[in-house]
């Protein structure tokens, strides 16, 4: 398991739970050697200065331990008699990012078979008690596909090792979280740990190398995901995709000898009244075809289907977070590669529902896959709203940079609600325009649209890719996720860690967990019978299928 931790909430009532917690230590029930940390804010009055030889002001001022979020200080302590070492943590502001910070500091700290101990949570609100743990399980994330992560049978359940022997190396690593009641929080560190385990899954798939993850590969990994989480799972094969008019994914995967697939997972809670519909893009690798990348370019790529891991995450964590509204997770997955069957510069595709797109560039290839999802989820599936993710282009990553993605909708209520969604969460987005003028870039002479400007027009190379996929959404409430940036991580920074980040896993889940709390109403502004659904807006089209039929970051 890439997160190899165990949360232990100890329940320590009074003012100096820390104080008062190893005061109580003995025996069996010393932890094994691991640090203690202490909250800056506040130790002076922890009622810890006989174990640190001195008063905490004065040791937090001689070490220099600044206060500021994430910031761990090793401290040297006197003859005291206590457990050790000692570590003073900056909390900074206390906000839900300072919080996520801090608890992901603390996380890097955890060591296997060895117990740590904190009171950074003790009396903390709810808010700030899920952002301290989910940082905190983030912050320990690894992958790692020679480790072993098999703890041996007679590995203690708290991490120290039997009779009195050395920690065991292989057995999980412990945190033992102080609050003020047995109680307290439980269902807050429950839903945090169900969220990291969600946004670790993501970032598992993200890394997994693609001469492994092949489209094939990839829909296993979402059935195996779906069998123990609620979820239904199909899975379109090439010759069901042919079948049912599925161009755009049939004709990115045409290069490759590992055919695409067709991922789709559905959620159906009891008294659902509103459908969502979560679309991912699944370049397993992305080469970028025929206008081949270079080699640079490519070093990166077994992270394109980072979108596609973010929607089978979401799916896994629906059921234990108790979401009300009906969810299904599309998945458009290929492998982009160069060869004699590939697609060509020039060639004309007929996507699901008969739009033609003239193809200028195969490296603008995540575009072609998700306008076939989107157009099935339009027609067939008719949600009540549409959120795609995907690593679409550079050009949102020289906006934005890596902290943050881009959202594109057409939805007012939409586009606030998701960004009040990724304020509570985490994970930043910024709302980019979608500029009605620049549509007629993308005209094409031979087809209904191109897939990337003719050269002679201006170009807009994120907008231009939302203004492509929102003529595939049939004018429902939609919103578009460029993630490219925010995907990878170049180093372990605050909760993220090195390579995929799992953007978008905390976002959606915060969103949809929102969306079951904000009033549903028909179109007359009557609330909603249960069991009924959201009405389909005006313009909205019917099936075209018979009912149970069955990138370069630059540019794609």
């Amino acid at each position: 398991m890439p997160i190899d931790t165990r949360l232990t909430a100890v329940a320590v009532p009074g003012s100096r739970p820390l104080a008062d917690y190893l005061a109580g230590l003995g025996g069996d029930t010393q932890p094994g050697p691991g640090p203690i940390v202490v909250p800056v804010q506040g130790a002076g009055s922890a009622g810890i200065d006989s174990c640190l030889g001195a008063p905490a002001a004065e040791v937090i001022a001689r070490a220099e331990a600044t206060g500021n979020a994430g910031d761990l200080t090793s401290v040297v302590i006197g003859p005291g008699g206590c457990p050790g070492p000692f570590l003073f943590l900056g909390l900074g502001d206390e906000s839900p990012a300072a919080m996520r910070k801090a608890g992901a500091a603390v996380g890097r700290r955890v060591a296997p078979g060895r117990a740590l101990v904190t009171s950074a949570l003790h009396g903390k609100p709810a808010e700030a008690a899920h952002a301290f743990v989910v940082g905190l399980l983030l912050g320990s994330y690894r992958f790692a596909l020679a480790r072993d992560d098999a703890a041996p049978d007679d590995a203690a359940p708290n991490g120290t090792a039997p009779d009195g022997a050395a920690p065991d190396d292989t057995a999980p690593g412990e945190v033992r979280l102080l609050v003020a009641a047995p109680d307290e929080h439980a269902d807050v560190l429950a839903a945090a740990g169900t969220v990291a385990g969600a946004v670790a899954l993501a970032r598992d798939l993200t890394n997994m190398p693609s001469g492994r993850k092949t489209p094939a590969w990839l829909a296993d990994e979402a059935v195996a995901v779906a069998a123990g989480r609620g979820l239904t799972a199909r899975v379109w094969d090439a010759g069901e995709l042919a079948a049912n008019g599925f161009g755009g994914l049939l004709a990115v995967g045409s290069g490759s000898a590992r055919p695409p697939r067709l991922i789709e997972l559905s959620y159906r809670p009891e008294r659902w009244q509103r459908h969502v519909v979560l679309v991912g893009k699944g370049i397993t690798f992305d080469s970028g075809g025929l206008s081949l990348k270079p080699s640079d370019g490519m070093k990166l790529m077994k992270t394109d289907m980072a979108g596609g891991a973010v929607v089978i995450a979401v799916m896994s964590a629906l059921a234990r977070l108790g979401i009300q509204s009906r969810v299904t997770g599309l998945v458009a997955a290929a492998e982009n590669m160069p060869s004699g069957s590939a697609l060509r510069p020039g060639d004309v595709i007929t996507h699901f529902g008969g739009r033609t797109v003239e193809v200028l560039n195969t490296d603008a290839e995540g575009r072609l896959v998700l306008a076939d999802a989107l157009a099935y989820a339009d027609a067939v599936l008719q949600p009540d709203a549409v959120v795609d993710i995907a690593t679409l282009t550079g050009s949102v990553r020289v906006a934005l940079g890596t902290q943050m993605a881009a959202m594109y909708a057409s939805d007012e209520r939409m586009a606030r609600d998701l960004l009040a969604a990724a304020a509570v969460s985490g994970d930043a987005l910024w709302r980019m325009p979608l500029v009605d003028d620049y549509r007629d870039a993308l005209d094409s002479p031979v087809a209904d649209l191109a897939n990337i400007p003719h050269g002679e027009r201006a170009r807009a190379g994120s907008i231009d890719a939302a203004l492509f996929l929102r003529e595939f959404t049939g004018g429902r409430p939609w919103a578009h996720l460029d993630i490219a940036g925010a995907a990878r991580s170049t180093s372990d920074d605050g909760e993220n860690s090195k390579g995929a980040t799992g953007y978008g896993t905390r976002l959606l889940l915060a969103w949809l967990a929102a969306d079951d709390r904000a009033p549903l109403t028909t179109g007359n502004g009557a609330p909603l019978a249960a069991g009924d659904r959201a009405p389909l807006a005006a313009g909205d089209r019917a099936p075209t299928v018979p009912a149970g039929t069955p990138g370069s970051p630059s540019l794609a």
